[in-house]
């Protein structure tokens, strides 16, 4: 059963493929559905496609299927519809160009930034957003993204700067580069290590000493599956 913004949302999507051929754009579901960021419309999609109502096509432009409809808005869509979001439209571009917007992408928040050296404190509050390649986010789980301040992992080729992508989970293996929360206080992100009763938390930088704290110490916010850098 969907709830009243879900199927909002997919009513608004399923009229405007119908009248245009492609869906709205994320600012237009936005607005369409008095949302104040596009993190809520991307949670939104992701419940849809959870249910079987859309698809999200990998190796096209934001892509959404409508692949049926709910009782309540028809039934079974008829046809599903193929649209495109930004891209794949003929025209002038180069070829280079449409390959570019191809690329399967999703938006995440930024939440802050992340210790990569003294723990600093765990920031929470959405301060932007970034787009990420859809293969980044494949795994199970929400995934979120984080500005890295310091250089306590330049040798696992994270830089002061970066944006690096975290898919949330409590659990981690020896060896798994993770956000880790010190005492329900201070961020950072660093190697974890079990050992024993305790956590090693290491970082990957000699200039840096790895921290062994009790476990009960230690909360792991979330595991890292990519990064971003600009330059």
């Amino acid at each position: 059963m969907l709830t009243k913004k879900q199927l909002d949302l997919l009513e608004f999507i399923h009229k405007r493929v119908q009248r245009d051929g492609v869906p709205p754009s994320f600012d237009e579901m936005k607005e369409a559905l008095d949302l104040r960021s596009k993190s809520g419309i991307h949670r939104l999609i992701t419940a849809l496609e959870e249910r079987g109502f859309i698809r999200r096509l990998a190796h096209r432009a934001r892509a959404i299927e409508v692949v049926k409809l709910p009782e309540a808005l028809g039934g079974k869509a008829d046809t599903p519809h193929l649209s495109v979001i930004d891209g794949d439209r003929p025209d002038s571009r180069p070829p280079a160009a449409r390959d570019i917007e191809a690329v399967h992408a999703l938006e995440l928040p930024v939440m802050g930034r992340i210790a990569a050296g003294v723990p600093i404190e765990a920031i929470a509050e959405v301060s932007h957003h970034v787009a990420v390649p859809g293969a980044m986010v494949s795994g199970k789980g929400e995934h979120y993204a984080l500005e890295v301040k310091g250089d306590s992992m330049i040798e696992a080729g994270i830089n002061s700067g970066d944006i690096v992508i975290i898919r949330e989970t409590s659990v981690a293996d020896n060896g798994d580069i993770v956000v880790a929360l010190v005492e329900d206080q201070e961020a950072t992100l660093k190697r974890f290590y079990r050992r024993g009763a305790s956590i090693a938390l290491e970082a990957a930088n000699p200039a840096y000493e790895t921290r062994v704290l009790p476990s009960d110490m230690v909360k792991v916010q979330g595991k890292l599956v990519g990064l971003i850098r600009t330059y």
